[in-house]
């Protein structure tokens, strides 16, 4: 057989493919976000959250007005018209309330830049005050995986607030890739947050988490069982991932599992604890192994 023909039937065989298995080939009439342009308005976000230190090189106080100026403006568009893709292949609400919705929530997300950066900052404090190896401020916002994680977070749960589909869980799981840091956009997290090291963590949708919360790489805040329904689906939604209250400190390994689970404020979680039932506060959780030693013990002469 001709090279040719051979590449033909090849094609054919692929275009069949895209029939029988057809979630997994958009051939609809309807866009859907691009990701390329999402991460880079992405990208962009993070840039008018951390100047200079996130992103490309910094402005200069002279140029800084012109800078944001130029970033709000791009962003608004941009984003805007990937909100508008996610919110029309939601397919539920005709197209001009599909734009509006979406120009409304993207402008809303630029008017809470200033809050966020007021919280990011608390954030990158709460890492400095935590972790006796921070030499400097800007050690943290150049080199710690928590702040490009929370940071995105913190900007992907606006939108995932104002109803926005597809764009937000984007957003967290390039940041998930990046950082090892897994935090679901519906969750909802207070001041001062700071995630130690960070690799493994994972926190669940349902996830509330408190003020002064620290906690150590691989925990998991996650859901303990899902419901089905008649049809034996997974049913969506309800509280499903725990609370974590003010002060607590979780550390590695640990994993918190269910949605009436709460940790009471000021609780520490001891590092490999399994928990699916409430802590009061001020409890210290620990698990404690046996350890055992085999073999000569070295004589000492």
């Amino acid at each position: 057989m001709e090279i040719t023909d051979k590449l033909c039937r090849i094609a054919e065989e692929i275009a069949e493919s895209y029939e029988k298995y057809d979630r997994t080939a958009h051939l609809d009439e309807r866009p859907l976000p691009s990701r390329k342009v999402v991460l880079e308005v992405l990208q962009d976000l993070l840039r008018l959250l951390f100047p200079g230190y996130l992103g490309k090189g910094p402005p200069s106080r002279r140029t800084v007005k012109f800078f944001v100026r130029a970033l709000v403006d791009s962003i608004y568009v941009r984003l805007s018209e990937e909100a508008e893709k996610a919110l029309l292949y939601q397919g539920d609400r005709p197209p001009e309330e599909c734009r509006r919705t979406a120009q409304e929530s993207v402008l809303y997300l630029l008017e809470k830049v200033p809050e966020l950066r007021r919280l990011l900052w608390l954030d990158v404090q709460a890492a400095y005050d935590g972790d006796p190896a921070a030499k400097s401020h800007e050690e943290v916002m150049l080199s710690y995986p928590c702040v490009t994680a929370i940071a995105t977070y913190r900007v992907a749960h606006e939108l995932y607030e104002r109803g926005i589909p597809l764009i937000p869980r984007m957003m967290t799981e390039w940041a998930h890739s990046q950082t090892g840091i897994d935090i679901h956009p519906g969750a909802r997290i207070g001041e001062r947050f700071f995630i130690d090291h960070g690799t493994g963590v994972v926190i669940g949708e349902t996830t509330e988490i408190g003020d002064e919360v620290k906690m150590y790489q691989g925990v998991t805040l996650g859901a303990l069982s899902f419901p089905k329904g008649p049809d034996g689906k997974v049913v969506k939604g309800g509280k499903r991932h725990p609370t974590i209250e003010d002060g607590v400190t979780i550390y590695a390994e640990a994993t918190i599992l269910g949605g009436k689970t709460r940790i009471g404020k000021g609780s520490v979680i001891g590092g490999n604890v399994w928990l699916t039932s409430s802590v009061p506060s001020g409890t210290k959780v620990t698990v404690t192994p046996k350890l055992e030693f085999q073999g000569e013990t070295e004589k000492g002469g």
